[in-house]
């Protein structure tokens, strides 16, 4: 039976052991953006042991680029992008204490593995969305690489973020479980 899990930022790591793959979540709390081209950026000072934008420990990172925000709001259209141009960066993230990830689609065998020995969770956001998305969206702020355009990283607040549970700590996983579910052989 699906769960619903209200909880802030600070607590992923909390519920991590009790979320399944298939239960919902409202989220609340900050989230960080990066896409390709700002995992790039991050990973050269990683690599250069220089600091990073964002504590990666206990963070999250939305695959996402906002649009600029209009009429009040404090972003545009705000959907993920396809999480799986992430998973050569993500093991490494997960090791050094990414709590979870927000995207759309499947994460690969690497990752997946890697969210159960981190005790790290992947949440899915609805791809087509990014208007639904935006509303949950009541602040924004660019905190590093302005030259990437919308791909710069932003810290967003994000209040009641609705999620659905895409992998999970113990290895559960949405989209492999609807393939088994509806095979034909």
């Amino acid at each position: 039976m699906q769960k619903l899990f209200e909880i802030n930022t600070t607590e992923i790591r909390k519920y991590a052991n009790e979320m399944r793959a298939g239960d919902r979540v409202l989220l609340t709390g900050t989230v960080y953006t990066s896409r390709d081209q700002a995992h790039m950026a991050i990973f050269r000072l990683l690599d250069a042991n220089e600091p990073t934008p964002f504590e990666i420990k206990d963070a999250l990172i939305y695959y996402a680029g906002p649009t600029p925000g209009h009429d009040g709001m404090p972003t545009g259209a705000c959907g993920p992008t396809t999480s799986s141009r992430m998973d050569g960066f993500t093991p490494r993230l997960l090791e050094l204490g990414l709590a979870a990830m927000i995207g759309k689609g499947l994460r690969s065998d690497e990752v997946r593995a890697s969210i159960v020995k981190n005790g790290a969770v992947y949440l899915c956001a609805v791809g087509g969305a990014g208007a639904l998305i935006a509303k949950s969206i009541k602040s924004m702020e660019e905190i590093a690489f302005p030259e990437l355009g919308c791909e710069s990283v932003k810290r967003l607040y994000v209040e009641k973020m609705p999620l659905i549970v895409g992998v999970d700590s113990s290895g559960g996983d949405i989209f492999r479980q609807g393939i088994e579910k509806y095979r034909i052989d």
